[in-house]
């Protein structure tokens, strides 16, 4: 025998009202049939709910503690009406998004805070890669959308360009290389490089950017290569809003490469037809469009 859900809305009723004839006015139902649906209850529980020597309606101390269960249970009940209900008008059940850590995360949080403001059902998932780790994760995941650095394309992504971003190349003020000219490839190579390790476990990417010398220390982050730069361990690239203040009070140094100490590359925002996104994340895409927008002409430019 299956727990009728809707005795424990008696019960409530019940309490609140403080006798049985009361409750029966207020749930436009016999008395008789509200005591047969508690006693029911009572019977399949196999405890007794309320005490029928009092006066008013009164839970024993193991109704009190059914009741405030039984309260939970259609509390999650509504919470589960109020889901299909979104679900029907188009929400998707989950939007899963891998984020490249090279990019600035301000306005993909302001995306997200905006997002939870319009009290979406869909459940967000946000992950965090480096390189090749953003793509690996996006296809093994089968996630819905990537915001990636660069990645190897096929016939069924779509991406949109977002505004682009620059890398400088800098060291600590009181690091050797801090205070050369025109230096060559060679002058580098001489130092400790520090770069970002690719996340993907086939390590398949080729960062292009990086100078082949024999002094290479990978890190997992971008916050730990920062500090890293500024304890003077080596140099390397950096994405440059990360680093204005640094830049600015003297403690990173850009480098005097001959090859350029600036590089600028285009972020994608990517999805698959494969897997046609949800309102929920056309919402997303629409609102970190504008975000990155918004964030590049207060800052004159994310590069």
């Amino acid at each position: 025998m299956r727990i009728d859900v809707d005795a424990f809305k008696v019960l409530q009723v019940l309490v609140e009202e403080g006798s049985f004839a009361k409750a029966a006015e207020r749930l436009h139902k016999a008395q008789s049939a509200v005591s047969y649906q508690v006693k029911k209850l009572e019977q399949h529980l196999g405890v007794s709910l309320f005490s029928r020597d009092q006066y008013r309606a009164e839970l024993t101390p193991e109704g009190r503690v059914i009741l405030a269960e039984g309260q939970r249970l259609l509390a999650h009940l509504a919470n589960i009406e109020h889901l299909a209900s979104r679900f029907s008008e188009g929400w998707e059940p989950k939007l899963e998004l891998v984020i490249d850590g090279a990019l600035p995360m301000e306005p993909i949080m302001t995306a997200l805070k905006r997002m939870a403001e319009h009290q979406i059902p869909t459940k967000i998932q946000l992950n965090m890669e480096f390189l090749g780790g953003v793509q690996h994760r996006f296809e093994r995941d089968n996630a819905d959308l990537m915001l990636v650095k660069d990645y190897r394309t096929g016939p069924y992504y779509s991406a949109q360009a977002l505004p682009a971003i620059t890398s400088v190349l800098v060291t600590a003020a009181h690091h050797p290389l801090a205070g050369g000219k025109k230096l060559s490839l060679t002058e580098l190579q001489q130092h400790v490089e520090l770069t970002i390790e690719d996340s993907s476990p086939v390590k398949t990417y080729r960062d292009e950017l990086q100078f082949g010398g024999d002094k290479v220390f990978y890190l997992s982050g971008f916050i730990m290569k920062k500090n890293a730069l500024l304890k003077g361990l080596g140099f390397g690239w950096m994405p440059d809003f990360l680093i204005h203040q640094e830049l600015q009070d003297g403690s990173l140094k850009e480098i005097d490469f001959v090859g350029g100490s600036r590089y600028t590359f285009t972020p994608q925002l990517v999805s698959t037809l494969e897997r046609p996104l949800g309102r929920a994340g056309r919402l997303f895409t629409e609102l970190i469009l504008e975000e990155f927008a918004r964030n590049e002409g207060v800052t004159g430019g994310l590069g």
